[in-house]
């Protein structure tokens, strides 16, 4: 009788002895790495995560109202809280504009004469196709996204001043409390070179046209001042170091 040695696999398909010794020979491939899952890791609990001022910064005004419960045994964090409701509402407040609005002649006593008296109304007479009037306009873009307390309005000059001349464009006209309290007449009245902070300063020369959202009055007009000078001369700063970097290469 043949002597027969059985070799018996073993389960979820792990190599037999014979499998394993045709592998030292070379006649099978390597066994493939035991099936190992991925270790359980539970989803982050929000409750258990730190609470800090990053974790507040983070919430919306309506989350913000929702925590006055939960943060009632951490003084710090509830006063923090209430902080940045209050500045949150602020911001609201103030943003109340952010960019140059058309308006045609019929909205004009609406727009501009009749706004609120704490409100500065800075209006661009202007028409197509004339480059000045684009250069001004780009400008005050980005003087209304900068100052959105500020209103920013623009008008086709005819529109505003039937047979207004056009060599008078573009023409800017300040308004405060329903009365014009100045006006700038061409594109050569912001200098050589017209830009952002160069038309700031002049707006700013004397009324606190431009408001910076933190302060009122003549704190708002020396912040934004101060603000306009320093973006000024980190330009200017920038431009000189281009221009160092470019005569470098050459």
């Amino acid at each position: 009788m043949a002597d027969y040695h059985f070799v018996y696999k073993d389960v979820e398909g792990a190599s037999t002895q014979w499998d394993d010794i045709q592998r030292k020979l070379g006649n099978l491939p390597p066994k493939p790495p035991a099936f190992k899952p991925d270790p359980f890791a539970p989803a982050e609990d929000e409750d258990s995560k730190p609470k800090d001022k990053t974790w507040i910064d983070n919430k919306t005004e309506e989350e913000l109202e929702d925590l006055e419960d939960d943060l009632d045994d951490d003084r710090f964090l509830a006063e923090y809280r209430r902080k940045r409701l209050v500045e949150m509402k602020q911001m609201v407040k103030v943003a109340k504009f952010g960019s140059v609005v058309p308006i045609s002649g019929s909205d004009f006593v609406r727009e501009v004469s009749q706004a609120p008296t704490d409100v500065w109304v800075v209006v661009i007479l202007y028409k197509d196709g004339y480059p000045e009037c684009g250069v001004l306009m780009q400008c005050l873009e980005e003087l209304a996204t900068k100052y959105p307390a500020t209103k920013f309005v623009k008008i086709i000059s005819t529109d505003c001043i039937p047979n207004y001349p056009d060599c008078n464009l573009p023409t800017l006209l300040v308004y405060n409390n329903g009365a014009v309290k100045a006006n700038y007449v061409g594109l050569r009245t912001f200098g050589r070179r017209c830009t952002p902070e160069g038309v700031a300063l002049i707006l700013c020369q004397s009324d606190p046209v431009l408001n910076d959202g933190q302060s009122e009055g003549e704190a708002s007009r020396e912040a934004v001042l101060e603000g306009v000078r320093k973006r000024f001369i980190e330009k200017v700063i920038s431009h000189h170091e281009n221009d160092d970097d470019g005569s470098s290469s050459d």
